[in-house]
């Protein structure tokens, strides 16, 4: 049977899922597939780049390397710029004029950082201003930390969780680092106002300084930045800016190619577009006038589409996605997902303020079931919440009861600990026990902690607590 050629534009994080998703259904079979990505290495993990941006080696957030593309048979084009999708000729052109052809595609293009349109990002000879900076790949993390100084001064642009974990790496590079966050309280996808002012307070403790209500207005500088002067007039010295306050979904290519676009492209619950033979995943795809930045989304769109591609589950269909978060914010501890506050009169508000933990623990409850949780500084319970969240359990009748234990789920083989992957602490301990005895080699096996990186925590303390006890 002659291989059909499946090309995925894109070698990000949807990418690299997509790639573990298709070749767990041994799609290396049917098609032969070619992965088209702009940046020259392989793909990595986003939400761990402060890690670079410390000093770490690009390797220590790698999702794959070249060796893991030729022991599986998947061309991987890196460096190569996908510019236009011809879909009745089924052929795709690269930024060099070479064309190659193919029966499947998939956009799998992320995003690109926003950068607002304020005054100074250039120099007066119409070139980049040095010290003007975002911090989306690698690269800019790199070309950050060479302008970083101890002693010198940095503002960072956006007080979400990119922003916040930027600020985070470059205060303990010893700079003096102010955030600028537009909305009145920092991480407000995530968090309400009490929510975020306990991380402010906890950031600030870190040495980092933190206005909100206001952002840049303009970059001031000879060539050079030397500082940012604010929404309401005050200026700020700067020897460095970052910008990590938003991202657009990539589409041009899309747009080039004829292929629906609304804020994103277009998909429907098979993660195709209108166009017959292109599809598309992660933060570049628009289903139902949802366009999701996170993971648990993005996985459970890459599980659908290989189903629908290999046809190893003709009938799986992507019905949109429960949010939530659970993340380690600027090495504060946040979860949030569902409603974040009551909606109707009848709606319950669970709210616990521990000042002196700095802990802020919410939950909204409807009709005797978790609507929504947030928690800060302390996020235990987040594993089992979001089960009774996701399988829309009732709660006890003192709903403290979840919050006090961090266990309503009672038993290991239902406890999950990586909710990126559905990965239950049974199935931790059992890797353990099976001779995964380092982080890396528990992650690989079991898949937990290759999502947003949260449960890592977790899993070193399970993998200490049952190794000693094997070694018993």
């Amino acid at each position: 049977m002659t291989q059909k050629r499946l090309a995925i534009i894109g070698n990000g994080m949807a990418a690299s899922r997509l790639l573990d998703e298709l070749v767990r259904r041994n799609a290396t079979g049917v098609f032969e597939i070619t992965v088209y990505g702009e940046e020259a290495r392989g793909p990595y993990n986003r939400i761990l780049l402060g890690r670079v941006l410390t000093g770490g080696s690009p390797n220590e957030i790698e999702l794959k390397s070249n060796d893991w593309f030729a022991a599986r048979g998947v061309a991987f084009q890196s460096g190569v710029r996908v510019t236009k999708v011809d879909p009745v000729a089924r052929r795709l052109t690269t930024s060099a004029g070479d064309t190659h052809p193919y029966d499947v595609c998939v956009f799998a293009t992320g995003s690109s950082p926003l950068i607002p349109q304020i005054e100074g990002l250039k120099s007066d000879d119409g070139g980049p201003r040095a010290g003007v900076h975002v911090f989306r790949t690698i690269e800019d993390c790199v070309a950050i930390r060479d302008r970083a100084r101890p002693g010198s001064s940095a503002v960072v642009v956006g007080g979400g969780l990119l922003g916040l974990e930027a600020a985070k790496s470059l205060c303990d590079l010893g700079l003096h680092v102010t955030v600028l966050h537009l909305n009145p309280v920092l991480m407000n996808a995530q968090l309400d106002k009490f929510g975020g002012d306990l991380l402010r307070r906890a950031i600030e403790k870190m040495g980092i300084f933190v206005r909100t209500g206001t952002t840049a207005d303009e970059i001031i500088g000879n060539g050079h930045v030397e500082a940012v002067k604010m929404r309401a007039g005050d200026v700020v010295p700067a020897d460095l800016v970052v910008f990590a306050c938003g991202i657009v979904p990539r589409t041009e290519v899309a747009k080039a190619s004829g292929v629906p676009v609304n804020r994103a492209i277009l998909v429907n619950d098979l993660l195709a577009t209108q166009i017959p033979g292109i599809y598309a995943v992660g933060e570049c795809a628009e289903h139902d006038g949802q366009v999701y930045g996170l993971v648990q989304p993005i996985w459970e769109q890459c599980a659908v589409l290989a189903d629908v591609l290999t046809g190893a589950n003709p009938r799986a269909r992507y019905l949109g996605s429960k949010i939530y978060t659970r993340l380690k914010v600027a090495g504060v501890e946040v979860a949030s997902f569902g409603m974040p506050d009551a909606q109707f009169p009848t709606d319950e508000v669970v709210q616990v303020f521990e000042e002196r933990r700095g802990v802020y623990r919410k939950l909204v409850v409807r009709d005797g079931k978790l609507a929504g949780a947030m928690l800060v500084g302390c996020t235990e319970a987040a594993p089992a919440l979001v089960q009774m969240f996701d399988r829309d359990e009732p709660l006890p009748p003192n709903r403290l009861d979840v919050l006090a234990t961090g266990n309503a789920v009672s038993t290991p083989a239902e406890r999950e600990v990586c909710n990126c992957n559905h990965v239950t602490e049974s199935a931790v301990i059992e890797a353990i026990r099976d001779g995964c005895d380092t982080l890396p080699a528990l992650c690989s096996a079991t898949r937990a902690g290759t999502g947003c990186g949260s449960c890592r925590g977790q899993l070193t303390t399970l993998l200490t607590t049952h190794a000693v006890a094997k070694a018993g």
